[in-house]
């Protein structure tokens, strides 16, 4: 290992317990409120109590339920799209855990081969967008995600 590259990763260790409070915090907000959005038809989050994984994320992530989420936008397939193209501050890539948050319409994207009954088979509608919740203040996260429900909505 190079010496640069240690020292990043010993910086990188240092701080991942105050990051990951951080990612879990901004989550739940996150979470909360699309759950009280009217735009979105579903919120799945290990943080809610009535989670079916409620119980395992309190057993496995007594400090939270990780910074995971997804939701079912009204609309289907193309207000999916038009979500995922209207957002400003959150990044469309397929990764999870960045310090970024992170966004992705599993239906035009990472399955988008699958027929829509396979997809129902896998747990996916065609307005699932999935979150992967990083760092940054979750106003902005939110006010990003109002903005691109709004233009999801205009379908």
């Amino acid at each position: 290992l190079a010496p640069l590259s240690a020292f990043l990763l010993l910086q990188g260790i240092e701080t991942v317990a105050l990051r990951v409070e951080r990612h879990v915090e901004n989550a739940r907000r996150v979470a909360e409120f699309l759950r009280r959005d009217c735009r979105v038809d579903w919120v799945n989050y290990a943080g809610f109590a009535d989670s079916p994984y409620h119980a395992l994320a309190k057993r496995y992530m007594p400090k939270g339920a990780g910074s995971l989420l997804a939701f079912g936008i009204q609309g289907g397939f193309a207000a999916g799209v038009k979500f995922i193209e209207a957002l400003t501050f959150v990044s469309h890539l397929a990764n999870i855990g960045d310090a970024k948050s992170l966004v992705i319409h599993p239906a035009s994207t990472t399955h988008f081969r699958m027929s829509t009954n396979d997809l129902a088979k896998a747990g996916i509608t065609e307005g699932t967008i999935r979150l992967s919740i990083g760092l940054e203040d979750p106003e902005d996260l939110m006010e990003d995600l109002s903005r691109a429900l709004h233009a999801a909505g205009k379908v």
